[in-house]
């Protein structure tokens, strides 16, 4: 989807080292499509690097920490309203991750 959006741009893509990133099926997307995309990889054992880590933390002290959850349902509800949360607030998703000034 990105090479038909941006067809005429080198696209740089950042992965952490999870071991899908490193399959023989990306290597060969590489070969064929390599001249398009740069990967950079993440050093290994870097969370502090990588945004999403601390969208998962916020995620876990907001919804799943300390908190009792009924039954499976509510867990999704409240991950639910945890999603519409940052979905609506870009900004503060942004500053809180590192993201932005």
């Amino acid at each position: 989807m990105l090479k038909e959006r941006y067809p005429d741009r080198l696209m740089v893509l950042v992965l952490d080292n999870a071991r899908i990133h490193h399959a023989k099926m990306v290597k060969e997307f590489l070969q064929e499509e390599g001249q398009c995309f740069h990967f950079i990889y993440l050093p290994p054992y870097s969370p502090q690097l990588n945004p999403i880590e601390r969208l998962w933390k916020w995620l876990k002290d907001t919804v799943i920490a300390n908190v009792f959850h009924k039954d499976r349902n509510d867990i999704i509800q409240a991950i639910t309203r945890f999603v519409n949360y940052i979905h609506e607030r870009p900004e503060e998703v942004l500053q809180r991750l590192g993201c932005a000034g």
